[in-house]
C-alpha cells in the first residue's frame, strides 16, 4: 500500500554544521558535463536558505512585515575540483560569527558523503547583512542573533 511520497528533507543539522544534499543535473553543467561555476553559488544559497528555515528564521515573514531582507555583502569562493553530471553533493554550512546586523557563514561543497573521506570541491565564506527596506544595514529581528549563536555553539535545537 502506497501512502504517498516521503517527507521533503534535503537538509539537517549535525552538531554545529548544517548538511544539505543535492544532485548535479544536466541543466547544472556545461557541454563537457562539468558544473558551471556560478551554480556552486546557487547550491550554497539553497543550503543557507534551508539552514535558516530549519533554525526557525522566517525570511519571508520578515520581508512581508516590512522589516527587511538579507543581502550578501561579501563572498569568497575557492574552486578546488569540478563537480560532474549525476554527482551526489553535500553542502556543509557552519556559522562562524554573529553580529547585530550580519552573520558570517563558511560553506564547503563535498562529493561522496557516504565515503569516510569525502572530496572537498569548493570552499567559501559568505557575509550576509540584514538590510532595511531602504537598503540600510539594521539589526536582525528579535531572536535571530540568538538562533545563529545557538547554531554556532552546536545546540541541537536552535529554534
Amino acid at each position: 500500500m502506497v501512502s504517498g511520497p516521503p517527507p521533503f528533507v534535503p537538509g539537517a543539522f549535525v552538531g554545529p554544521a548544517h548538511f544539505y544534499r543535492l544532485r548535479v543535473y544536466f541543466e547544472d553543467t556545461d557541454l563537457s558535463g562539468i558544473v558551471y561555476h556560478a551554480n556552486y553559488l546557487r547550491y550554497m544559497e539553497r543550503a543557507r536558505s534551508d539552514m535558516l528555515r530549519l533554525a526557525g528564521i522566517d525570511q519571508r515573514a520578515a520581508m512581508e512585515a516590512g522589516e527587511g531582507a538579507w543581502a550578501v555583502t561579501d563572498l569568497a569562493i575557492k574552486y578546488l575540483s569540478p563537480a560532474k553530471l549525476d554527482d551526489d553533493l553535500t553542502v556543509v554550512s557552519t556559522v562562524e560569527a554573529v553580529r547585530g546586523a550580519s552573520v558570517i557563514i563558511a560553506q564547503r561543497i563535498l562529493r561522496g558523503q557516504d565515503e569516510l573521506t569525502p572530496e572537498v570541491l569548493t570552499g567559501g565564506r559568505v557575509t550576509a547583512a540584514f538590510l532595511s527596506p531602504g537598503g540600510r544595514p539594521r539589526r536582525q529581528p528579535a531572536g535571530w542573533a540568538e538562533r545563529f549563536t545557538a547554531i554556532m555553539n552546536g545546540e541541537t535545537n536552535p529554534c
